[in-house]
């Protein structure tokens, strides 16, 4: 009986041999299914190797698909000595296994030229093969069920136990957390939804609607989803038509479900308060987007370029910068650079002596002396290290380089930092677009009524003066509003 069953089993892997060897494709991807599946079933993952292209066409015509666990690790990876990281587990066991599969020019057909199913390791069993990394997926049913799950604040390991109740078990899931955590963070990391998107345009339509002078201008991909959108009311288009000499933007918060950097352009008022001019979301922090954004609020404000304009340290933005507003002064903002100082330099001596070039007003020449002697002194030779290469732009943010410019007393972007926090008020970092969106609207209203409340004590009010005051102190109480009196 035992004889009888072992030559029953060569008798069925002589038949399914068979089977596989006259198959045919219509296509190399139709291959790659078939071994895949046939892989599933039997416990083991498939990886894509070699391959042959047709001198003429350049088209593919052979592919080897082999067992994930064929050849061996290289030796450069054997070594444990100087890891930083703890060494991956070892799966690859000189597996022969394997199925090669060639297309045929006449007929365009792909057959199996070579099929070998000889493993060197155990097979998964069929409930363990489906975790195989190749077998896992996350089916569309499932995407929509997590991304719901994830809005409604529930956990990724959450999400996992609840699949597993719902499909009758993780081997009926096929898929672990981690890949729900991946298909979240891919998810989140640059994609708008669609849904998503044409709401928030609607929106913009209607609001052109109402106030034909509401400037917005957005892209969208090949697929339909939002890449880059600005926006500028007419309060915000009147306001930088008046306080519009110095711009400043940020672009280091992330205030959205999508993870998408939001740029506000802010400025200073009569008030010295903040005023906004005018709002931006990229998809990237890339030079395109910048340039993209710049050109697109200049086209709102009829081409009047800043008299100056204040940034974070981004180099693509600085590009963009140049590009497109060449004529403006550009500076780097000081809280930025207070913050890299104690992120770059930890010699408190060199980072005090560095220090004093965001803030001494000397002259050209006389900075430049002190910077060489401060390059000798500290022996700043390598160009990759921080100091050389804030060296290298520092007629960016040297105070030295900036007398005489207009900035309004502006130092850093504490005025977007301030825009920012307000907008951090309340927000939930699972918002939609659209919640972002009008959370945005909410806080610049509030920012409008305090100006008109300021506007009113103006209007109602005189300052203060001393009774022998002269009368350039009587007249500059009536000119200017009490915020920008020194008393």
């Amino acid at each position: 009986m035992m004889q009888e069953g072992m030559v029953d089993l060569s008798l069925e892997a002589l038949l399914e041999y068979q089977e596989i060897v006259s198959k045919t494709f219509v296509s190399e991807k139709e291959g790659y299914e078939f071994y895949n599946n046939y892989a599933m079933e039997k416990g083991f993952s498939v990886r894509k190797c070699y391959l042959e292209r047709d001198e003429t066409t350049k088209e593919i015509g052979l592919r080897r698909f082999v067992c994930s666990r064929q050849g061996f690790r290289a030796a450069k990876h054997m070594k444990k000595a100087n890891k930083k990281r703890k060494p991956r587990d070892i799966s690859r066991c000189g597996c022969a296994a394997k199925m090669v599969i060639a297309r045929n020019k006449e007929i365009g057909q792909w057959y199996v030229k070579d099929f070998i199913d000889e493993h060197t390791h155990e097979l998964a069993p069929p409930d363990l093969a489906c975790l195989l990394r190749l077998h896992r997926r996350i089916s569309d049913e499932q995407k929509a069920d997590i991304i719901e799950m994830e809005i409604a604040g529930v956990r990724k390991h959450q999400i996992m136990n609840i699949l597993e109740m719902q499909y009758g078990g993780y081997d009926k899931v096929r898929c672990i957390s981690r890949d729900i955590y991946n298909f979240c963070y891919r998810y989140k990391l640059g994609t708008i939804a669609i849904g998503d998107a044409q709401t928030v345009i609607r929106h913009m339509v209607a609001r052109q609607e109402r106030d034909p002078d509401f400037f917005f201008k957005y892209v969208i991909d090949e697929e339909g989803h939002l890449k880059h959108l600005f926006w500028s009311d007419t309060q915000s288009r009147l306001d930088y038509e008046a306080f519009g000499d110095v711009v400043v933007f940020d672009s280091t918060y992330r205030t959205n479900r999508y993870n998408l950097p939001f740029v506000p352009f802010v400025g200073l008022n009569h008030h010295r308060s903040t005023v906004v001019f005018g709002c931006g979301i990229i998809s990237n922090k890339t030079f395109e987007a910048y340039e993209w954004l710049l050109q697109t609020f200049l086209t709102a404000m009829a081409q009047k370029h800043p008299i100056s304009i204040i940034t974070d340290g981004d180099l693509a933005m600085q590009k963009a910068i140049r590009t497109i507003l060449p004529d403006s002064n550009h500076k780097l903002c000081t809280w930025h650079i207070e913050q890299n100082i104690l992120r770059n330099l930890h010699d408190s001596k060199i980072a005090e002596e560095f220090r004093i070039f965001l803030y001494d007003r000397c002259s050209i020449p006389e900075i430049e002396r002190k910077w060489d002697e401060f390059m000798e002194r500290n022996r700043i030779l390598s160009k990759h290290t921080w100091l050389y290469q804030m060296y290298q732009m520092r007629n960016l943010w040297c105070a030295a380089y900036h007398v005489g410019q207009c900035f309004l007393g502006l130092r850093s972007n504490q005025r977007s930092e301030s825009l920012n926090s307000k907008l951090h008020t309340h927000l939930d970092r699972k918002m939609t677009l659209f919640d972002m969106l009008q959370h945005y609207e909410h806080c610049l209203s509030n920012l409008r009524r305090n100006e008109a409340k300021l506007d009113v004590t103006t209007s109602q009010f005189v300052p203060f003066t001393d009774l022998d005051a002269n009368n350039i102190e009587k007249d500059a109480a009536d000119v200017f509003t009490p915020t920008v009196l020194p008393w």
